[in-house]
């Protein structure tokens, strides 16, 4: 039999007793919803969504009168997949092969074409009287040739002098590979994210045999020749004055040991098309063996300007040294509070929910100013956002106090009060964005790639993919197609002089008539 519990022996001693189960009771629950929590937070990045769309989440309960509710805010609502007003014609830009298709008609009579025109009926003449048009498209698989440069020899009778053409260059010195072919290999891998023994297995079945080990030559011959001009746009990047940063982890194997390792990819774009710019954005990637904070360190050494970036420490010493402006980003501060709602079961009422909404009314701001000029985004902001800030911390200082320190409640609270002069810079300065989704939007294909190739062979597999990476993401930031780019660099740069190498960056080389719309859909 247990040992029964003793009776207080006073009134303070049950008080005692009390808050002491209290504590205790209080205790369990806090770890019980940290435990929910980081289980949420597993499944979620293991099977869920990654969208964090406040307004995708409305409860559609009254129908179409909660799209117009959104409507009425100013929140977007995508239009349904049967709507009439979807144009759904093919692009006018594909080529069109016309297929007359006749009737089968007597062929008692014909006209002067030899076409048959006679009624089945009566055997009377046929006139047109009108046609219908539909349209189907349709697929023509690529397919490889064979390019043989024949350069015929000529000799002077009179002096015996012998003529003969120079042999064009190659984007490989005595390479097979040309290239359109070097920049399908390049794009299939750095932007479709298809493995290079897979390509192998593609073009084997077009009966062209070519080895993963031949394929892996070329993809590094091909980074050799293209490294000046991957300097050139780093050089470009950083000379803005504002950029956005972020870095996302790579696996690497380990040569010898059987083993993968975790590298790191960072990114720095240049983008100031939402302040209205027509300077072309840029994104520069660079590879390191791990995450160490002198790597951004390095990488920044000679910037000067505003770096939008997340809450990483390696960024410190850049902010320290009073040459860079920190601007911190809303997304990451929201990113706690979309937790705790989920957590919450999506309860609208919740402290979560309040603190979504508010974010919300901050991102409707710069809807309504984006593109527009950087002194008509800091007057708007100022007079409209700056109200919204001072409730806000305001209201999180009142919260931080009556919940409990280790709770993930106080958590988000305290990321958003640390952060908060960087997180509101953005409304004293007009160039600044909200969030630090420009850098973001920039790993997404390398988060897509790292789930096909599973793995990167080396150090220096990072360095090649950083390269390329730079070059297919900077062409389709600037709405152009990347293997067409990549096509006619490789097709010049092996004899393009070195001190001209800014001719061959994408917005130089491929003169198009792409409007920003355009660009902005392409990236």
């Amino acid at each position: 039999m247990s040992t029964p519990t003793p009776s207080p022996a006073s009134y303070e001693e049950l008080l005692r007793l009390i808050k002491a189960r209290d504590s205790e009771v209080a205790l369990l629950k806090l770890m019980v919803d940290k435990l929910k929590l980081q289980l949420l937070r597993r499944v979620r990045s293991e099977f869920g969504t990654s969208s964090e769309q406040w307004a995708a989440q409305i409860p559609l309960i009254d129908g179409d009168q909660a799209a117009l509710s959104m409507r009425a805010k100013g929140v977007p609502v995508p239009a349904p997949a049967n709507d009439a007003q979807i144009d759904r014609r093919l692009p006018a830009h594909l080529p069109r092969d016309v297929q007359e298709h006749l009737p089968q008609l007597s062929n008692s009579h014909h006209d002067g074409t030899g076409q048959p025109c006679g009624c089945t009926a009566c055997g009377a003449r046929l006139r047109k009287i009108g046609q219908d048009v539909s349209e189907q498209l349709e697929y023509v698989p690529a397919h490889f040739k064979v390019i043989r440069h024949v350069r015929p020899k000529l000799v002077c009778v009179g002096c015996q002098t012998i003529f003969q053409a120079s042999a064009p260059g190659r984007p490989i010195a005595r390479g097979v590979a040309g290239a359109g072919l070097l920049a399908h290999v390049l794009v299939s891998k750095y932007c479709d994210h298809l493995p290079l023994y897979r390509q192998s297995g593609i073009y084997a079945r077009s009966g062209v045999e070519l080895d993963r080990s031949t394929l892996a030559g070329w993809v590094d011959q091909a980074d050799q020749l293209l490294d000046p001009l991957v300097a050139a746009l780093g050089r470009y990047t950083l000379a803005a004055a504002k950029i956005h940063a972020d870095d996302t982890p790579v696996p690497v194997l380990q040569p010898g040991r059987g083993k993968t390792k975790t590298g790191r990819l960072w990114v720095y774009v240049r983008d100031d098309r939402p302040i209205g710019s027509s300077e072309p954005p840029a994104a520069w990637y660079q590879y390191t063996p791990d995450r160490k904070g002198e790597h951004p360190q390095r990488h920044l050494r000679q910037y000067r300007g505003i770096l939008q970036a997340d809450a990483y420490g390696g960024w410190g010493k850049l902010y320290g040294s009073g040459q860079i402006t920190e601007a911190a980003c809303w997304a990451h501060a929201r990113r706690p509070w979309w937790d705790l709602y989920l957590s919450s079961g999506k309860d609208e009422t919740s402290i979560a929910a309040q603190a979504l909404g508010r974010i919300a009314e901050l991102y409707a701001i710069e809807r309504d100013i984006r593109g527009q000029a950087p002194d008509v985004r800091q007057a708007q902001r100022q007079a409209r956002a700056g109200p919204l800030l001072q409730e806000m911390h305001a209201w999180l200082s009142q919260l931080l106090g009556r919940v409990s320190a280790k709770s993930e409640l106080a958590q988000a609270i305290g990321y958003s009060l640390a952060r908060w002069q960087a997180l509101t810079r953005y409304c004293d300065d007009g160039r600044i964005e909200m969030d630090n989704n420009a850098a973001e939007r920039a790993l997404r294909g390398v988060a897509l790639g790292r789930g096909n190739y599973l793995f990167m062979g080396s150090d220096a597999g990072g360095e090649r993919a950083a390269a390329i990476y730079s070059l297919v993401q900077t062409a389709k930031l600037n709405g152009l197609d990347p293997e067409a780019y990549l096509r006619e660099v490789l097709g010049r740069i092996a004899q393009h002089p070195i001190n001209r190498i800014d001719e061959l960056l994408p917005w130089n080389l491929m003169h198009t008539g792409v409007s920003p719309t355009q660009q902005r859909r392409a990236a």
